[in-house]
């Protein structure tokens, strides 16, 4: 038996006997490696650690380290679960099980749900098997196998799934005791590896997230190699739900739903007046970089959308009305109706940049399994805008958004943020030599500003490359929320035109961008992000005004009309309640400042100040006080705004 090359990512090489494993390979590395590997990628395709390694390979070793790692550990989690479930309940059904961001779920289809003790009982069976530490079997078979296997088993919806798969495509089973499942893996090499875990919740689920298909029963849990690590999570979990903005965006009335609209919120005046700064905000910045601010419709007659491309790729996702015999929808986006703005002028090379930035009310049709608060809605806004430009004009329109958005994200507290490119999807409008160019383009751009970012193959829009923009909020939860995608398709098919320095005519680049994207979206990041303790310059009421008694009360309307002339946001609470119960309703309301005052201060013409989060401050005079605050706010605006 000859010997075959394996080259690390390193580049360093080592030999190994044709017919060894994976796993014998690592082992070469060193044990601390060959004990922490969960799976590992050979030539670029992740594989089981039994994988048997024939010929010269590249080869990199998974571990829980990286996310593909993670990925394996879930994935075999989810069967360890599932097979504890199916042990314990022999009647249900399995569906789908795969990882996700952080741990796992699977979908059983069972006529009763689970309750908390069946958890408890699936979670000590899975105790069971991983003190057993089942080996974990991979097994190609062919269809007919595949078939004549989960008939037996009663197993339908992997019938379903094996009657998709394609002629070409492998078929795999994985087996651990008495459990098989049809996966793809890779998967740990057996069950003791998966040293810590816990079941999380149950939710209901459609089939494939279809409301036509059956309701699942969908259990949600969590693992991890060793306690620690669990203890950590389980600790951002319980703080994550301290955090939930529809928790506080119901304590501080920021917003509510309704039936009558579902999945689209109520924003009481407090939630208005945060929504409102943020649009002012976003309003100063495209002042600062060039943008003008437009009008448009909100329904529109389906030719636009035919023409857009949206018709055939969106409109499921749109809500549609019939009227005068014709189709009409709300917008999702605003992008056709600046294409027909644009296409509605004469245009010299000399007057690109077209920068339309665009506030107007969303629509789109998300389905009612898959909203969540303020973070997917139905009717939201956008601070969207799109450019037209010369195709010399595209590096500096992205350098000048990344700028913009760079400030902003510094201003919100946002320091960890990564970025990602999604390429052209298997549906798409245009040519393969647009999207070659428009990719092209767009990965020069960022490699220009020297910008790291991930490709992500097949994620794009449908008619361009798009740059997506993720940060970590306190939690280290990563949420998308700034967007940057170039368009030369819509140019293409709006037929839009300028004339270039030689008289000829020609199609300008679309650039669409979006800073904090749905303003909705990002204040239901931005509440959990901050615990809703929103930042001075943010914050609904800055300063309330509390007064110790009723006598008080002229005193406190002084107060409160210098606090209103300075533009300083304030509200009194002059009810007669102890003092006490009155500071803490306030710091439930994580007012950012609270001024007490009682005879004392009246008589001296002060007020004591109470700082959220650090007390008591001490007494100072009311013009000092409102010198402090202008500048906190200013020291915060004025870098980003510079």
């Amino acid at each position: 038996m000859g010997a075959v090359q394996v080259t690390l990512p390193d580049g360093k090489k080592l030999e190994t006997p044709s017919g060894s494993t994976v796993l014998d390979a690592v082992k070469q590395i060193g044990p601390g490696l060959a004990n922490a590997a969960l799976a590992a990628k050979v030539n670029g395709v992740p594989v089981d650690l039994s994988h048997i390694v024939s010929e010269d390979v590249t080869l990199e070793v998974l571990t829980f380290r990286q996310a593909e790692g993670r990925e394996v550990f879930w994935h075999s989690s989810t069967h360890l679960m599932a097979q504890a479930t199916q042990e314990l309940f022999p009647e249900i059904q399995l569906t789908i099980g795969p990882p996700i961001e952080e741990g796992f779920y699977y979908d059983f289809e069972k006529a009763e749900p689970f309750t908390t003790e069946d958890l408890e009982k699936i979670e000590s069976r899975m105790a069971e098997l991983v003190k057993a530490n089942l080996s974990v079997a991979r097994r190609e078979v062919s269809r007919d196998e595949a078939i004549a296997l989960f008939e037996e088993l009663n197993e339908p919806y992997k019938l379903e799934m094996i009657e998709e798969l394609g002629p070409e495509e492998t078929i795999s089973l994985y087996e651990q005791g008495d459990f098989v499942d049809l996966c793809r893996g890779p998967h740990l090499s057996a069950t003791g590896k998966i040293k810590s875990f816990k079941l999380l919740s149950v939710a209901g689920a459609y089939w494939r997230g279809d409301e036509k298909n059956k309701m699942l029963q969908r259990i949600y849990g969590v693992s991890y190699p060793d306690r620690k690590q669990l203890k950590e999570y389980l600790g951002r979990i319980e703080e994550a739900e301290k955090r939930d903005h529809r928790k506080l965006g119901k304590q501080l009335g920021l917003f509510m739903f309704h039936p009558f609209a579902p999945a689209s919120p109520f924003f009481f005046p407090k939630g208005a007046t945060v929504y409102n700064i943020l649009v002012d905000y976003v309003r100063d910045q495209y002042k600062k970089y060039g943008y003008d601010e437009v009008i448009t419709p909100l329904i529109y007659e389906a030719g636009l959308w035919k023409i857009s491309g949206h018709y055939d790729h969106f409109w499921e996702e749109m809500f549609t009305i019939e009227a005068d015999e014709r189709e009409y929808a709300p917008k999702p986006m605003n992008c056709p109706s600046h294409c027909v703005m644009f296409d509605a002028g004469h245009h010299s090379y000399r007057d690109l940049p077209v920068r339309y930035a665009d506030f107007a009310r969303l629509h789109r049709y998300e389905r009612s399994g898959v909203t969540a608060g303020l973070m997917r809605v139905r009717s939201f806004c956008q601070d969207d805008a799109h450019i037209f430009c010369r195709p010399d004009q595209i590096q500096d329109e992205i350098s000048g958004f990344m700028d913009m958005l760079s400030r902003t994200y510094t201003m919100l507290g946002f320091t960890d943020v990564h970025i990602c490119m999604s390429t052209r999807p298997e549906q798409r409008a245009g040519t393969d030599e647009i999207w070659d160019r428009a990719e092209e383009t767009l990965a020069n751009a960022l490699d220009a500003l020297e910008i790291e970012y991930k490709v992500m193959p097949g994620e794009g829009a449908f008619y361009g490359p798009k740059v997506d923009v993720f940060v970590n909020d306190a939690l280290r939860r990563p949420w998308q929320l700034g967007t940057c995608q170039l368009d030369f398709n819509l140019p293409e098919q709006f037929e839009l035109e300028y004339i270039k320095e030689d008289g000829t005519s020609a199609r300008p680049a679309m650039i669409h961008r979006a800073m904090l994207g749905s303003l909705e979206r990002f204040l239901g990041v931005y509440i959990e992000h901050c615990a809703g303790a929103f930042p001075i310059w943010l914050a609904p009421v800055q300063v309330v005004v509390i007064g110790i008694t009723d006598q008080q009360t002229e005193y406190i309307s002084q107060i409160v009309a210098r606090l209103d002339q300075a533009g300083i946001r304030v509200e009194a609470d002059t009810r007669n309640e102890k003092i006490g119960y009155k500071i803490r309703e306030a710091e439930v309301q994580k007012v950012p400042y609270m001024l007490v005052v009682g005879a004392r201060e009246e008589e001296a013409s002060q007020v004591a100040v109470r700082q959220r989060g650090s007390g008591d401050q001490g007494t100072t005079e009311l013009d000092d006080f409102i010198r402090q605050v202008e500048d906190e706010v200013s020291e915060v605006l004025s870098p980003a705004s510079a």
